[in-house]
């Protein structure tokens, strides 16, 4: 360990905190806030901070950017009553001056709210929970251990005024099985019914029967809107979960309803095939964290990507992503084999090892984003080469590009500086390309034929990419995914620019 940490040292001191030679591709900003301060700090390409909020509120573990300009942010509750890992108890809204917009609570002797949170399109927001089950409560569902548990609910909640409101709900424990005592509820063979949990099952960290109360470690949320579905990932099973979110509150609890026909059950499970009683090669050995979809417009959309705390074994942290099979909502398995894929699709082998959180995103450039707890924020590109590399471990970190509203509602029209070399008098205001964004093809419209030279495209960084003759279209479709600057060159010296954004 303490020859990797050097080489992660000297690897950092070569490369610079965040150097404008290695920040040319880095396109757009990180939010992060180190855990258990109140300063949350949105960085840029060059390393400096380009914004703060000083927070009313202690920060927990998770926040994001809305298109407003406001932060929604996981903080401590004071007076939490259940205290175990990455215990938060409250979530708040914040404006881009840190004045609470609302302000919600879920925090008693019975559940508190604790790491991740994911904000919705229609700004609601997912969070995780931690609920106390007595060992007599657990005993009568067919558990055979002798201690309390926390079991896992998920809640969904609506801003309303001040606070918010809880409108929807999920719970591990409507999930359990047990194969143990047929005389006690929901009695039936695991390997049978990979779409619920075994109440029993042998888990690593502190869980398990006879283990440590925090039971299976729930630690990461994510929310597909195409397909109204939940992933989660848990750290003590190693292994991640998607659920129907389409589905109500009761029918959550149940097996059947929503899109997918089966309820609150799992559509989907990955990781450790022995957690359902299914012999298969363990794919997350120990920890998993951060667990998301891959966005729309990046390579390999829609694939499930975590962060695989020891994938590469030997204290190696890898960003793995997967491509299941899907058939509409529902993905196939069949009977007593492991959920498939039966391998990673895709895998980043990080430069860093972290044991914990983390967070990784894949970018619409090809880029992938890392930020390992406990030692620095990185970006690489496709060839993973180190584009960006910033000096802070927080436990989790955000990425949001130049084009996104958050940044141009905080930072202005232009918050990566793409046209500043561009005096408004030249501008020509009847100039414009569409579609904006696009997947290949520029239309033109107000341009000057009769004196115009050429069409220039430049990168983020003002590097000229492009430059063709005159015309009414512009075919960009050999760009990478990102944001540009567009210029018609007149015989004038005029130049007329706008910005595009290039997503395939």
């Amino acid at each position: 360990m303490i020859v990797q940490r050097m080489r992660n040292a000297l690897l950092f001191l070569a490369l610079g905190a965040a150097s404008g030679a290695t920040a040319q591709t880095f396109d757009g900003y990180a939010l992060y806030n180190l855990s258990n301060q109140t300063t949350s700090r949105l960085v840029n390409a060059a390393g400096q901070v380009a914004y703060t909020w000083n927070c009313p509120t202690t920060y927990s573990y998770s926040m994001a950017l809305k298109p407003n300009g406001n932060i929604v942010r996981t903080a401590v509750n004071t007076g939490n009553q259940i205290n175990t890992a990455a215990v938060s108890g409250l979530v708040q809204e914040l404006n881009p001056q840190g004045q609470v917009v609302w302000s919600f609570t879920y925090s008693s002797a019975d559940y508190v709210t604790h790491h991740d949170m994911c904000l919705m399109p229609n700004g609601n927001v997912l969070l995780l929970a931690y609920v106390r089950k007595t060992v007599a409560e657990l005993q009568a569902l067919g558990y055979t251990g002798t201690s309390a548990k926390y079991p896992g609910r998920i809640i969904e909640i609506q801003p309303n005024g001040s606070t918010a409101q809880i409108v929807w709900q999920w719970e591990m424990a409507d999930r359990f099985i047990q194969y143990a005592d047929a005389s006690k509820p929901n009695y039936m063979p695991i390997a049978e019914h990979p779409e619920r949990m075994n109440i029993n099952v042998t888990v690593s960290g502190g869980g398990g029967p006879g283990g440590g109360i925090d039971w299976f470690h729930e630690n990461g949320i994510d929310y597909n809107a195409e397909l109204d579905q939940i992933v989660f990932s848990a750290r003590y099973l190693s292994e991640f979960m998607v659920i129907d979110h389409s589905t109500t509150t009761a029918e959550a609890a149940g097996h059947t309803g929503g899109n997918g026909g089966r309820g609150g059950d799992f559509l989907f499970r990955w990781g450790k095939p022995a957690n359902y009683g299914v012999t298969g090669t363990q794919r997350i050995p120990a920890a998993v964290h951060d667990v998301k979809w891959v966005k729309a417009g990046a390579p390999n959309a829609g694939w499930l990507m975590f962060v695989n705390n020891n994938g590469g074994g030997n204290s190696t942290t890898t960003i793995d992503a997967i491509n299941p099979a899907r058939d509409g909502y529902n993905y196939p398995w069949t009977p007593g084999t492991v959920w498939g894929p039966t391998n990673y699709d895709w895998r980043h082998t990080c430069l860093a090892y972290s044991s914990g959180q983390s967070a990784a995103e894949r970018m619409p450039n090809g880029n992938t984003f890392v930020a390992i707890s406990g030692q620095y924020m990185y970006e690489v590109n496709s060839s993973n080469q180190v584009v960006w590399q910033y000096n802070a471990g927080p436990q989790k970190a955000f990425r949001y590009l130049c084009s996104d509203p958050g940044i141009i509602a905080l930072l202005g029209e232009d918050p990566c500086g793409l046209v500043t070399d561009v005096n408004e008098e030249d501008n020509n205001a009847a100039f414009g390309i569409y579609p904006n964004p696009t997947e290949g093809m520029l239309n033109l419209v107000g341009v000057d034929m009769s004196t115009m030279d050429h069409f220039v495209v430049f990168d983020g960084t003002g590097r000229e990419v492009k430059r063709t003759a005159p015309g009414w279209t512009v075919d960009v479709s050999d760009l990478p995914n990102g944001v540009y600057q567009v210029a018609v060159e007149h015989s004038t010296g005029r130049r007329d620019v706008r910005r595009v954004v290039v997503q395939h």
